[in-house]
C-alpha cells in the first residue's frame, strides 16, 4: 500500500483528485529542494483550511456550550485551534510520518515540529474541503479535533492551572530548564516542574515557553492521577 492510500485509510477518506492530498503534506522545505513550481507546497491549502477549521469550531462550541458566554467561547475556540493542541490531534494520524520534507528539514527534527504538523492538519482540512465539499471536512475535523475538549483546554491552559492547583496545597512551584540544545534556528529546551523542590514532570518543546507548557500539562495528569503527595 502506498503511503498515501495508507494515509487516507487512517483519516477516512478517500480523495477523488491525489494532487490535493499530495500538496496538503508537501511542506515548502521539499518543494524548494525539488524546484517544484509556485505554490506547490501546502501553505494555500492551509489558509483554506484554517477558515474551514474557525467555522466548524466556532458552530461546535456555539452548540454545544449554550451557557458560555462570547468572551468564554474565544478563549475555549483558541485552546483547540492553537499549534500545539492542533499538533497534539497529529499524533493518532502519525502524520509527521507523511509528509513531504526536504532532506534539512526532515534530519533536524522537521516531522516532530509542531508548527509544520498543525500547518500541515489545517492544509488536510482544505484539501478535504476542495475535494468533497464543505460536509467531509466538518466530519474530519469533529472526528479529529472536536473532540476532548476539556483536556485540550487543560493543555492550554496548563501553567495557569497548575499554578491555581498547586497554591494552598504545596509551599512552591518551579520551573527549571535544564537542557537547551540545537542550533539557533531549531532548539530544542527541556524543562523540569518542582513542586516543594521534587521534580515531578518534564516537558520538552522548540521554545522555552512550549517547554513549560508541556511539562506544567504533565504535572497536572500526574496530579489528577494521585501521584503526587
Amino acid at each position: 500500500m502506498s503511503d498515501l492510500a495508507e494515509f487516507q485509510k487512517r483519516i477516512g477518506y478517500q480523495f477523488n483528485n491525489l494532487n490535493l492530498i499530495r500538496q496538503a503534506l508537501t511542506h515548502s522545505s521539499y518543494a524548494n529542494e525539488k524546484h517544484m513550481k509556485k505554490h506547490s507546497d501546502n501553505e494555500r491549502l492551509e489558509f483554506l483550511g484554517d477558515a474551514v477549521l474557525e467555522i466548524v469550531s466556532s458552530e461546535f462550541l456555539y452548540i454545544n456550550y449554550p451557557d458560555k458566554p462570547e468572551g468564554e467561547l474565544t478563549k475555549l475556540r483558541a485552546s483547540i485551534v492553537c499549534e500545539p493542541t492542533l499538533a497534539l490531534c497529529t499524533e493518532p494520524l502519525e502524520l509527521g510520518k507523511y509528509l513531504y520534507l526536504g532532506k534539512g528539514e526532515d534530519h533536524t527534527g522537521g516531522r516532530k515540529r509542531k508548527s509544520i504538523l498543525s500547518d500541515a492538519l489545517e492544509a488536510v482540512i482544505g484539501a478535504i474541503y476542495l475535494d468533497g465539499g464543505f460536509t467531509n471536512a466538518k466530519e474530519f475535523v469533529l472526528r479529529f479535533i472536536m473532540t476532548d475538549i476539556e483536556n485540550k483546554q487543560l493543555f492550554y491552559d496548563s501553567k495557569t492551572i497548575l499554578q491555581e492547583v498547586v497554591q494552598g496545597k504545596h509551599e512552591s512551584l518551579s520551573y527549571e530548564l535544564v537542557n537547551e540544545s540545537g542550533p539557533d534556528h531549531d532548539k530544542n529546551f527541556t524543562v523540569d516542574v518542582h513542586i516543594d523542590g521534587k521534580k515531578i514532570s518534564s516537558g520538552t518543546g522548540h521554545t522555552k515557553k512550549a517547554a513549560e507548557q508541556e511539562a506544567a500539562y504533565q504535572a497536572i495528569l500526574k496530579l489528577k492521577e494521585g501521584k503526587v503527595q
